[in-house]
C-alpha cells in the first residue's frame, strides 16, 4: 500500500501531522452563489494508508452524510496512529440542497466517472473527484442509502475482482457482506481502474435519518480503521456476518396496492407469504410468495406499485464471512 509524504487536493499541500480542511470550489448556482465541497484532511506523524471516508454522493442520502458527519464530530480522528483520513461528508452539495440524488441537469454522478473538466455537470463533479480525491488516497469506503422508497439491510459491499475488497469488507464486519460486481462509470469502478479500492456501505432509506443504520456505519468504519493500525478502539459485532454472494429481485407481477409483509434483515423459507397486491377496488389480492429460502436484502416501502416494480431484493446465503 502507499504511502504519501504530501497528500495535495485542490492545490492544498497537506503534511504528515497536519490536520487541514479544504474546500474546493465546483460550480456556481444560477445566482451567483459558487459552491464548495468541504474535505476534511487528517494527517498522523506516522505513515500508513490513506482512507476516504464518503457521503452523499446521492444528494438524498442522508445516513451516509451522518455517518461520517458524526465521526468528525466525535474527534475519531484526532489521534491517529498512523496513516491518514481524508472525510468529504457530503460530495454532491447540489443534491444534498435540492433533496435529490442527482444534479440539477438530471445526471447521476456515480454514473459519470471518469468525468470531463468541460463536460455536463455531473461529468464536472466527477472529474473534480477523480483528480483531486481519488488519486490522493488508497482505499475508501462509500456511504450509500436505498433510493426510490426502498430500504436497505446495513450491509457492505464488494466486487468479487478485487482481492482487496472482501479483505476489508470482512475488516468492516457489517451485519451484511454482499459480493457486488462494478457498475459503469461508477465511483467505485473508476477507483478500481486507478489502482484503488473501495467499499460501498448501504444502510436505510433516502430521505430518512435511521439511528440504528447510523450507528452500524460508524462501528464497522471503526473496526476497519482498527484493522488497518489507524486506531486502538473500535466497537465488536456480537453476531457473525451473512455473506451474500447471489441476488435477485423480486418483482410486481401486476400493478396495484402493495402490501408488504417482510421486511429488511428477515430470514424467509420457500413458498414463504411475503406480501400482496391488491387493486384500489376490492376486485382482487395477489399473494406474493418466496421461490426459495433466501435472506431479505432490501425491502420497497412505496404502497402503489406498477407491473415490473422491485419489491424485494433476496440474497442466497452461502456461508458465514470468518
Amino acid at each position: 500500500m502507499s504511502v504519501k509524504d504530501v497528500l495535495e487536493i485542490s492545490g492544498k499541500v497537506i503534511l504528515p501531522g497536519e490536520n487541514l480542511k479544504i474546500k474546493s470550489k465546483i460550480a456556481r448556482l444560477p445566482s451567483g452563489t459558487e459552491i464548495e465541497v468541504p474535505a476534511y484532511v487528517y494527517r498522523s506523524a506516522h505513515p500508513g494508508p490513506i482512507v476516504l471516508l464518503s457521503g452523499g454522493l446521492h444528494g438524498d442520502e442522508i445516513n451516509g452524510i451522518e455517518i461520517v458527519r458524526r465521526m468528525l464530530e466525535a474527534g475519531t480522528f484526532d489521534h491517529l496512529l498512523c496513516g491518514s483520513i481524508v472525510a468529504v461528508p457530503v460530495m454532491n452539495i447540489f443534491g444534498f440542497l435540492n433533496f435529490s440524488r442527482e444534479v440539477p441537469d438530471g445526471k447521476d454522478i456515480n454514473r459519470s466517472f471518469p468525468g470531463h473538466i468541460s463536460g455536463s455537470l455531473a461529468a464536472r463533479f466527477a472529474h473534480f473527484l477523480t483528480e483531486h480525491i481519488i488519486s490522493q488516497i488508497d482505499i475508501g469506503v462509500d456511504f450509500h442509502t436505498g433510493g426510490a422508497s426502498r430500504y436497505n439491510h446495513p450491509q457492505v459491499r464488494y466486487a468479487p475482482n478485487d482481492p482487496k475488497a472482501i479483505e476489508l469488507a470482512k475488516a468492516f464486519d457489517p451485519p451484511l457482506i454482499l459480493q457486488s460486481r462494478f457498475i459503469d462509470k461508477s465511483l467505485r469502478k473508476q477507483a478500481f481502474k486507478m489502482g484503488k479500492t473501495i467499499i460501498v456501505y448501504e444502510g436505510g432509506e433516502s430521505m430518512r435519518l435511521e439511528e440504528h443504520v447510523v450507528q452500524e456505519g460508524i462501528n464497522g468504519a471503526q473496526r476497519l480503521l482498527k484493522y488497518l493500525g489507524m486506531l486502538s478502539e473500535a466497537p465488536e459485532r456480537n453476531a457473525p456476518a451473512i455473506h451474500i454472494e447471489s441476488s435477485t429481485w423480486l418483482r410486481a407481477k401486476r400493478s396495484g396496492i402493495y402490501q408488504g409483509i417482510a421486511k429488511s434483515g428477515n430470514h424467509v423459507k420457500n413458498r414463504e407469504l411475503l406480501g400482496y397486491i391488491t387493486d384500489p377496488f376490492g376486485e382482487f389480492r395477489l399473494k406474493i410468495n418466496s421461490k426459495q429460502r433466501a435472506f431479505v436484502i432490501g425491502h420497497n416501502n412505496m404502497p402503489i406499485v406498477n407491473q415490473g416494480d422491485a419489491l424485494l431484493h433476496l440474497g442466497i446465503v452461502q456461508q458465514q464471512a470468518t
